[in-house]
């Protein structure tokens, strides 16, 4: 309102109206620094602060073009059209909602606001050439839509016609309908043409080649799209979706699930990409339609005729699909609701026992895939009460096959047992402690029938992982698997008691000095797991168990230099970990880790060993082939049998089997193998920087903490444009900014600064992405540590983040860890890094003075660059310099008396640009020593 003359103002009013203006200048400069985030949050803030019209409107504005940067179109539109309504004449909000309109497919209303543009500013070109630009487009679109009607139509009759002999014509339509798809425009012309009616026809021929054509469009048509997904969902079924998923040809019940996960995602996430804009006003429920789907899967599993494949995609969907993503998310019903409705039905997968009478086709990686499923579902649960309701079911479930069933369900229920043990173990002992069960499990050991013996052993072997059940074991059960390995005929049994025996043989881990066995049996077992590793004459889900055997053995430092040594078996488990037999994925890793020493070890604090000893309370021993030079060497054969490769084709797995924890170990491997600078380059040679950027995105925080630091050390010894070509290297900008946060090691901190230092000496794009990952806060946060090293790392990474073309090309002085071959660089733009040395309440500036006149040179080299650099890109900092601190003339001049030329040049430098950017800063200088400093340096020439 107006104030009213006489009446004081209220200060709670000034500050409110001071701090609104604060909040949008704070804005504009996190705006400009390319922190769009951050930016949106200062203007929404303003907003709940300000009630002046034009103020809002301002900021409503300036929201619109945050979120088009952030490309929330839909929100760039609304907070447009708000400053638009409150100033009909502003040209900034028609563009930027113009803009919105545009990539929200609502081209006649952007053209309508590009014409208001241009009547307002006849003279702005840029105006005029996106209005001309957006015209043509239309007449494309349009021109486009009429011709795609004429071919949509063709494509059917192709397909559809029966007569039709010319197999090339065809497939020739069928792909061009899934390219069309993919294509906003074509998905919705072949939606609007009766297409799912037609695509359903498709799927009816029960053709191979025409069912993989409809279902490969119909992702097309869900994709991203949650009202066409429904619509689809309506008229084709569930339950003919699940049929077509359990069919027996292995492409199209792929084909199936890769069309349930589209439309899972774009149930569950919602719109993205719907163009239409029309579903803002209706509020579409789509969890019925998730339930549905999920129903049908869960159907799926149990049913006899579907295939063993399918049964396998089923799981995979539901691994996927069903549990949270993370434990921020809430909301875990769905997950609760699949275990009222489903894990019995999943519990009759796990208990299969092939070869049965009835029993249901699976393949070698069902159980695992099952294991997997119930170990995230019951990860999913958030309280005691969820975990015993899933632990009382499990228990039902065990007990009905286990009570009045004689011998065929005792077997399903220690199936059943085996397959908890795998996935969640909590639920596994729990039921393992049923009256009976580990009796029954030693007693069919024993039995004369292959099938019944193989149950039990594995069963033993899976239980004897549990510590509550390893003494039991080791009393009850060695001695029996010891028989059954020495006497039994077949091998399929005798590799499984093998593993059971290296199982209980390495209770002690890597304490040297807790031996379970006599002295050499470790490393006949060990042996005798190579040998049948490297027989092929066995099939692959046989030799699987050796590679077990071996990932429990391999914590025995003479069993890992033995392996090393047996080229032949190392690379039998490499070619054993590409195979489609996925669960070997874990027991191989494990082996790995074990070779290279990577999992998490201490040394001993020197005075509680003492106290140790005085108690006469046990003390681990390392074996003395686990020192630095052993696992150097292991490392070095490792890596010349080819395991890097092998690595990275078991990260390209899709598989259940590679879980989390698989992940980490992989994760744990890699770091391993780059720890020597001298092997990085045949690491990334053979696929191994690839590999990691994903084991850094996801995964356990260890496993992605590691895999980031293996990124961090073949960044700083390699060039990063080498190492990861293309937009590959984009990606490894997170990876390493997750490295700066304050719950990662001094090392991880300062291993991913000197990373990031070179990837900011590189381009213009790599420093903008930097700074959206949000990194310069934590940088100069670590400008601050006591760590000289650390510190020094973080005032290099400033400089480099400061910098731009006319500094690079003039001087050089980006900083770069490695020594790494010239290279020509691209035409810059200057940083808006530079924007955030100005800020009211920063000291980044004077850090970086201070710093400037360090005792370090290695410092003071890296600060006067970067002050060289901020002087000659922003002149207003030489004005802000003689402000920050009164030691700033002493330190220009100990600068330009340095012994060392670079630091002579940097002082040079930035008195020039200083002298050059305002006559007070100039009088200034010229009243000090600086002109007689100058005059010397000016005559010598050995310094040109």
């Amino acid at each position: 309102g107006v104030p009213v003359p006489g009446v004081p103002v209220p200060r709670a009013d000034v500050h409110r109206q001071v701090t609104a203006e604060q909040l949008r200048a704070r804005g504009n400069a996190l705006f400009q620094a390319g922190d769009h985030g951050a930016a949106l949050a200062a203007y929404t803030e303003a907003l709940s602060l300000s009630d002046a019209v034009s103020e809002r409107a301002v900021l409503h504005r300036n929201r619109a073009a945050c979120y088009l940067k952030l490309e929330d179109y839909t929100k760039a539109e609304a907070d447009a059209t708000k400053a638009i309504e409150a100033d009909g004449r502003d040209v900034k909000a028609l563009f930027r909602r113009s803009q919105a309109l545009q990539q929200l497919g609502r081209l006649d209303q952007a053209v309508s606001d590009l014409q208001r543009c241009v009547s307002l500013e006849p003279r702005n070109k840029a105006f005029q050439e996106a209005l001309r630009a957006l015209g043509s487009s239309m007449h494309e679109k349009m021109k486009t839509m009429s011709c795609t009607d004429s071919k949509v139509e063709q494509m059917f009759q192709i397909l559809l016609d029966l007569d039709e002999e010319d197999t090339d014509k065809k497939q020739k339509a069928a792909q061009n309908l899934i390219v069309l798809a993919r294509e906003e425009a074509g998905a919705e012309k072949i939606f609007q043409s009766d297409g799912v009616r037609l695509l359903m026809r498709l799927l009816d021929t029960a053709q191979a080649d025409l069912m993989l054509a409809a279902l490969r469009t119909l992702v097309g048509l869900c994709s991203s799209h949650r009202s066409r997904t429904m619509a689809i969902l309506a008229e084709l079924g569930a339950p003919r979706l699940s049929a077509v998923l359990g069919v027996e040809h292995e492409q199209v019940s792929l084909a199936a699930c890769n069309l349930l996960h589209v439309m899972f995602d774009s149930l569950k996430e919602g719109l993205q990409k719907d163009f239409r804009g029309k579903e803002d006003a209706v509020v579409l429920d789509s969890s019925r339609d998730l339930k549905l789907l999920i129903k049908d899967l869960l159907e799926l599993l149990v049913l006899e005729g579907a295939s063993a494949h399918g049964r396998d995609n089923a799981l995979n969907l539901l691994i996927k699909v069903v549990p949270r993503k993370s434990p921020k998310e809430t909301n875990n019903s769905l997950s609760l609701w699949v275990i009222d409705q489903g894990l019995k039905k999943i519990l009759e997968v796990g208990s299969t026992v092939c070869g049965s009478l009835g029993s249901l086709p699976v393949t070698e990686n069902t159980r695992m895939s099952t294991s997997v499923l119930l170990s995230k579902l019951y990860e999913d649960l958030k309280c005691d009460a969820e975990r015993e309701n899933f632990h009382h079911l499990c228990e039902d479930y065990v007990r009905s096959w286990f009570e009045g069933h004689e011998l065929p369900g005792k077997l399903r229920a220690i199936q059943t047992v085996s397959c908890l043990l795998q996935g969640p173990s909590d639920a596994g002992n729990r039921v393992l402690e049923l009256e009976g069960i580990m009796d029954s499990v030693l007693s069919l050991c024993a039995s004369v029938c292959e099938a019944h013996q193989l149950v039990a052993v594995e069963a033993l072997i899976h239980a004897a992982d549990k510590a509550k059940r390893a003494s039991f074991i080791t009393a009850n059960g060695v001695n029996l698997l010891k028989e059954i390995y020495k006497h039994s005929e077949r091998d399929s049994i005798r590799i499984r008691a093998l593993v059971g025996l290296c199982k209980l043989g390495s209770a002690g881990g890597t304490d040297f000095s807790m031996k379970q066995f006599a002295e050499g049996s470790t490393m006949k077992l060990a042996k005798q797991c190579r040998k049948w590793l490297c027989n092929e004459a066995i099939d692959a889900g046989t030799r699987r168990w050796a590679v077990e055997g071996l990932a429990y053995l391999t914590f025995d430092a003479d069993v890992k230099e033995e392996f090393v040594e047996d080229k032949a078996a190392m690379q039998a488990m490499f070619h054993l970990a590409r195979s489609e037999d996925r669960s070997v994925l874990y027991a191989v890793a494990s082996t790995l880790v074990n070779c290279t020493n990577s999992y998490d070890y201490e040394e001993p604090d020197p005075q509680m060993l003492e106290l140790a000893k005085y108690a006469k309370q046990h003390i681990p021993e390392q074996h003395p082939k686990d020192k630095p030079e052993f696992v150097k060497r292991r490392v070095r054969k490792l890596l010349t049998a080819g395991v890097v490769s092998a690595l990275a084709c078991m990260v390209k797995s899709e598989n259940p089997a590679l879980t989390n924890s698989c992940r980490e170990l992989i994760s744990r491997v890699f770091l391993a193998l780059v720890e020597e600078a001298e092997d990085r380059g045949g690491v990334v040679a053979q696929g191994g920087g690839k590999a990691l950027i994903p084991l850094s995105l996801e995964g356990t925080e260890v496993g992605q903490t590691k895999a980031a630091q293996a990124l961090a050390k073949i960044t700083i010894t390699s060039n990063p444009e080498m190492a990861f070509p293309g937009e590959r290297i984009y990606e490894v900008v997170r990876p390493l900014v997750s490295l700066l946060h304050l719950q990662r090691t001094g090392l991880e901190n300062f291993e991913g600064l000197m990373a990031l230092t070179n990837l900011a000496g590189i381009s213009e794009r790599l420093r903008q992405k930097i700074l959206k990952e949000r990194a310069v806060p934590m940088i100069e946060g670590y400008m601050f540590e006591e760590h000289e090293l650390i510190r020094l790392a973080a005032t290099e990474c400033m400089c480099n983040m400061a910098m731009s073309k006319e500094v690079k090309a003039g001087m050089g002085w980006g900083l770069c860890w490695a020594a790494r071959p010239p290279h020509p660089f691209p035409p810059l733009s200057p940083v808006q890094v530079q924007e955030l040395f100005l800020a009211e309440d920063s000291d980044r500036l004077k850090l970086m003075v201070l710093y400037s006149g360090e005792e370090d040179e290695k410092l003071r080299r890296a600060a006067s660059g970067t002050l060289a650099m901020l002087t000659a890109l922003h002149p207003p900092i030489c004005k802000r310099i003689p402000q920050v601190t009164v030691h700033w003339l002493e330190i220009l001049q100990a600068l330009l008396l340095s012994p060392s030329a670079e630091l002579q040049h940097r002082g040079a430098v930035v008195v020039m640009n200083m002298m050059a950017a305002a006559r007070e800063v100039a009088e200034q200088l010229i009243a000090s020593e600086m002109l007689e400093i100058l005059s010397v340096l000016a005559k010598d020439k050995d310094k040109p």
